[in-house]
């Protein structure tokens, strides 16, 4: 049985975990393939949008108990193995070219809350939990740190890194962690709603604003400077930058807002 779902209509592409036994736990089988898809989803000329969502009761509940249980026995270079290769699944959910919708409903615990940490906007229902739990088993949220601080800052992280303490939705938004709070029978018309606002924009513009993102990120301010003008200078003389600012001096709707 796979252990995701994938779906692609009209320019949306749905990616749904599907290990609800276990409340969509991580195993190496979903990393695997949360990468490929991710990785496969970036260059798929058909999509615009990715909603990330859990079935069942919980969104992901962190890592498979019986996968955990296999660790036990793993050598330092086999864990190594093992965190680099989930490392490398959080990099293309938080690099791919498409704008990711997280959809967050019961538990987003460990790595679960790292997911929501790469997603670009949440919506969660307000009575989803959160909690960034390793040291409570004794082990550190390694892995999942450089995208949550990317997303929360040093100082939440700190409190909560360090106590493992769970907390509610309503939090997460206020640490940065969600955009969107609405009550559980909510959930989907606010994804909807986002997924809406996402396909009026330009969608060489939303690659590209996604990527200034990175890059601004990772650089200097001299190095932001040139970057910043290159890239506005580029994308203005798209297609797509013209037909964007044509629509607007002409008081119309642009060819690529749905």
């Amino acid at each position: 049985m796979p252990a995701l779902t994938l779906t692609i209509d009209e320019e949306i592409a749905r990616v749904t975990l599907a290990r609800p036994d276990v409340r969509n736990a991580f195993n190496a089988d979903l990393i695997g393939e949360l990468r490929e898809t991710f990785e496969r989803l970036s260059d798929e000329p058909l999509v615009r949008v990715v909603v990330l969502a859990g079935e069942g009761k919980s969104f992901c509940g962190g890592a498979d108990i019986h996968w955990m249980r296999g660790a036990l026995d793993l050598s330092y270079d086999e864990n190594l193995a093992d965190a680099e290769r989930m490392s490398d699944m959080f990099r293309a959910i938080d690099r791919c070219r498409k704008p990711v919708v997280g959809r967050i409903h019961g538990a987003a615990l460990g790595g679960g809350a790292g997911l929501a940490a790469v997603c670009d906007i949440v919506v969660a229902s307000d009575d989803a939990v959160f909690g960034f739990t390793e040291v409570k088993l004794g082990i550190i949220p390694a892995v999942i740190s450089p995208f949550v601080l990317a997303k929360i800052g040093a100082s939440y992280a700190r409190a909560l890194f360090l106590t493992g303490e769970r907390f509610l939705a309503p939090r997460a938004k206020e640490i940065g962690l969600v955009h969107e709070v609405v009550t559980a029978g909510d959930l989907d018309g606010a994804v909807q709603r986002v997924v809406k606002e996402v396909l009026t924009a330009g969608p060489l513009a939303v690659s590209a604003a996604k990527q200034l993102i990175c890059d601004v990120r990772a650089a200097s301010y001299e190095a932001s400077r040139e970057l910043t003008a290159r890239a506005i200078a580029a994308q203005r003389i798209t297609p797509e930058g013209q037909e964007g600012l044509y629509a607007f001096v002409e008081r119309r709707k642009a060819s690529f807002s749905l």
